[in-house]
């Protein structure tokens, strides 16, 4: 991709040819600067940013420098093999300009691979203006091929989903977990010895430890691990004040910082490497919040209660309303989230991520996150929390896209609500009564750190004697991979309440996927326009 004189570099000039084939090599933005040194990431980014973002992967160079030669006149075609994973994010943005100024006339979008003993998936795309002969996908005729490798039933670009925008209205309300760069965690029953120890600054150890959550704990169940937090501001002298804390992080954790790369990782050694101080902020005042595995083969969602400390394998969303939960636990949300995420792995999990997933994702009329930024609920019968002071009606613009198909005149906001929020609390209640049975468990007090007169923390489930293996077999993983007759129904019950709230009448579960995404892409493109 380089040519260097010195300290300078160039781009490197590719010779005239009819057609390029290759397998050019993978490796992941984030990986880029550490496998290749500083000099050659910088360099690379000053040469290619922003056709080729700086956290693209390193097989996009490729994609964009074939489709630069083709507009020089001196390339036919092209046919590489990609990481999968140029479907989705910043990766696909090379995609995109090929579909735009070029078109991909042959993809297999997503085949195993074995690369060096290891199996991973790949995409195989053929491109090039000048090859006039019907585009074939994955073996299969179609009309066009998108820039995520999908293709629609009927040429055109209602169902183009790299189209979405961000939505200003889902801004500040997705976040990922914090990331460490260190061994922060520690066992639980570590943790409970260390709230009930004094400090010489008279605070209890409840300041800097919390129940910490991985993606593990959300499908697996639990792992019995906390963590020590330091927050986004404390300097090293107020942290030293908390003595068992601060002399296990400068044993376990600060030898390992200073060995990172980073300045202020090293600098700040006892601290997260990345503390989301957005997201701490938007928790301040809710008592739970929202969380996903982010990468994940089931797309489900869990309530944590405040206390918790996510990992950056988890996306979060700063909500404690039934409603927002129910409407993010739909089907809807679960096919666009498919559909605008990317995959990892072997077994080619899909990845959710806030930007592609919750941002452009479009809620139903008057139930956005801006439209409950306060944060503030108010239960209903049963129990369940709507968000508060929602109007009672409200009249939807209906995008240009959808005539025909046009929701309701007038939308009542908050019956809806109530609806979305009694199902999905209906949902929580029984996956709980699931994966924790009454008869197999017992709730247990957490401990009350020293100085305290109750726990912040909220009591732990244990297992009764004897039940100890079936409770470790129940996890969520394994009920949506089960998926019995009343999960399905709950979910079903669900996504009616969310359907009738974005005003579909003629919604039934035998709806086409295809036809929800359209919609969905219809409304999103809509409100984008609306700001």
């Amino acid at each position: 991709m380089l040519t260097w004189n010195g300290d300078a570099a160039n781009e490197a000039d590719w010779p005239a040819a009819d057609v390029v084939v290759g397998n050019p090599p993978f490796l992941g933005g984030s990986k880029k600067r550490g496998e290749l040194g500083a000099a050659y990431a910088n360099a690379l980014d000053a040469t290619f940013a922003p056709a080729v973002p700086g956290s693209a992967d390193l097989v996009c160079y490729w994609f964009h420098k074939a489709l630069r030669q083709m507009e020089a006149g001196n390339l036919t075609a092209a046919g590489l093999v990609s990481t999968n994973s140029i479907r989705g994010g910043n990766n696909r943005k090379v995609l995109e300009a090929i579909t735009e100024r070029s078109r991909i006339f042959n993809a297999w979008s997503d085949e195993p691979w074995v690369n060096n003993g290891a199996a991973v998936r790949v995409s195989i795309v053929g491109f090039g203006s000048a090859v006039t002969c019907s585009p074939t996908l994955n073996g299969v005729a179609v009309p066009q091929i998108y820039a995520d490798l999908t293709a629609p039933q009927e040429a055109g670009d209602s169902l183009n989903l790299g189209k979405a925008q961000s939505l200003a209205a889902n801004a500040a309300a997705s976040y990922q977990g914090a990331s460490k760069k260190a061994k922060f965690e520690i066992d639980a029953e570590l943790a409970r010895h260390w709230l009930l120890q004094p400090n010489p600054n008279g605070r209890p150890n409840s300041d800097v430890l919390k129940p910490w959550a991985n993606g593990f704990e959300l499908s697996r169940g639990p792992q019995h691990q906390w963590i020590i937090d330091f927050g986004i501001q404390m300097p090293e002298s107020d942290a030293a004040l908390y003595e068992q804390p601060f002399a296990y992080a400068q044993q376990h954790v600060k030898p390992e910082r200073l060995k990172n790369n980073r300045d202020s990782y090293r600098k700040y050694w006892w601290r997260f490497a990345e503390a989301r101080p957005g997201l701490r902020q938007a928790l301040e005042k809710l008592p739970r919040f929202i969380a996903t595995v982010a990468h994940s083969k089931h797309r489900f969602f869990v309530w944590l209660p405040v206390t918790t400390s996510p990992d950056q394998a988890l996306i979060t969303i700063t909500r404690a309303d039934d409603t927002t939960f129910g409407i993010l636990h739909s089907r809807f949300h679960e096919l666009w989230s498919l559909r605008k995420g990317t995959s990892l792995g072997v077994g080619n999990d899909p990845r959710y991520t806030p930007t592609t997933c919750f941002e452009t994702f479009p809620f139903p009329p008057g139930l956005s996150p801006a439209d409950t930024a306060h944060q503030r609920t108010e239960a209903v019968e049963g129990g369940a929390l709507i968000p508060a002071d929602l109007p009672k009606n409200y009249e939807p613009k209906v995008p240009p896209a959808l005539d025909g198909i046009a929701p309701t005149a007038i939308i009542n906001v908050r019956s809806h609500a109530r609806s979305i929020a009694q199902a999905a609390q209906r949902l929580n209640t029984l996956r709980e009564a699931w994966l924790n049975p009454p008869e197999w468990t017992v709730k247990v007090p957490e401990v009350v750190p020293l100085g305290l007169t109750a726990s912040p923390y909220p009591d732990r489930t244990l297992p009764r004697p004897g039940f100890e293996k079936q409770l470790a077999e129940r996890t969520l993983t394994k009920l949506y991979n089960l998926r019995p007759a009343w999960l399905a129904q709950a979910h079903a019950v669900l996504d009616a309440a969310v359907a009738a709230a974005y005003g579909w009448a003629d919604y039934t579960p035998g709806m086409p996927d295809d036809e929800v995404l359209k919609r969905l892409l219809a409304l999103n493109l809509a409100q984008a326009d609306r700001g």
